[in-house]
């Protein structure tokens, strides 16, 4: 659960890699690609550009580098070469890399075109949960603080929050101890220290928690059909609190605000 110095540090490494991978797609229209496309579009950058390894490929038997979850789709969406991203979808791409043995975790909802208020509200508020947790790391806080600030900002804006994944633990694996929930108790769960890495991701629901794994195995959806939206990094709790490994240029400002 603990990593040492040299162990974070090349922690920074694999997350500061990643964070390009998202650079890189922010730069992208989306609309008229299909998902295989994207898929393929990551597996060359992250291989070829950056000499890494995409740590999600042939994990648990997954056969792509990355997951691509539209509109109703939770979580776990698999590239499809039919499946085209329309002006107006949300998606999310949850992408992971490996280089040097470690693994960082990462992903974000993109809104493709005019999307909706609606859509627009929820990526939003999605996006200030993922934040309201990362904003409680801190040597001797709890992961019980961690889900409450997540949850109750959620709620406080209408939307739920998906129970049955969480973040988790993460290093020379893909997931380690501890497991991160979305919700929880002030006070409550393992208590943080310096040299934790783990990830946190909520995923807001605007209908009902509900979810349903459809017949691949994989997908995970709403079960009102309704929208869902997903953000994650991959975090090391620092002596002063904690350092966003995954963090992006664009997102500096959050980043102080956690000072």
């Amino acid at each position: 659960m603990v990593k040492t110095a040299d162990e974070l540090a090349l922690m920074r490494v694999s997350g500061s890699l990643l964070a390009s991978v998202f650079e890189m797609l922010d730069t992208l229209d989306l609309a008229g690609m299909s998902t295989l496309q994207v898929n393929d579009l990551v597996e060359c950058f992250i291989t070829i550009d950056l000499a890494a390894r995409p740590a999600s490929k042939g994990q648990y038997g997954f056969e792509y580098v990355l997951n691509c979850s539209i509109n109703d789709v939770v979580c776990h969406g698999q590239p499809d070469p039919q499946e085209i991203i329309r002006d107006g979808d949300l998606i999310n791409l949850d992408i992971t890399l490996e280089k040097n043995g470690f693994i960082a975790d990462s992903s974000k909802t993109y809104l493709v075109g005019k999307a909706s208020p609606a859509a627009e509200r929820l990526v939003r508020v999605a996006r200030e949960a993922m934040w309201k947790g990362i904003r409680q790391v801190r040597p001797g806080a709890y992961l019980g603080d961690i889900g409450y600030a997540i949850e109750r900002h959620a709620k406080r804006n209408g939307y739920t929050i998906v129970r049955e994944y969480c973040g988790h633990g993460i290093g020379r694996d893909m997931h380690e101890e501890p497991q991160v929930p979305n919700f929880g108790r002030p006070g409550t769960g393992p208590k943080l220290r310096e040299g934790m890495v783990f990830t946190i991701e909520p995923m807001l629901n605007q209908g009902t928690r509900r979810v349903s794994t459809r017949e691949d195995g994989w997908t995970v959806v709403t079960n009102d059909r309704k929208l869902s939206a997903q953000f994650e990094h991959t975090v090391a709790v620092t002596k002063k609190g904690v350092d966003v490994l995954t963090l992006r240029r664009d997102e500096m400002a959050m980043l102080e605000r956690t000072a």
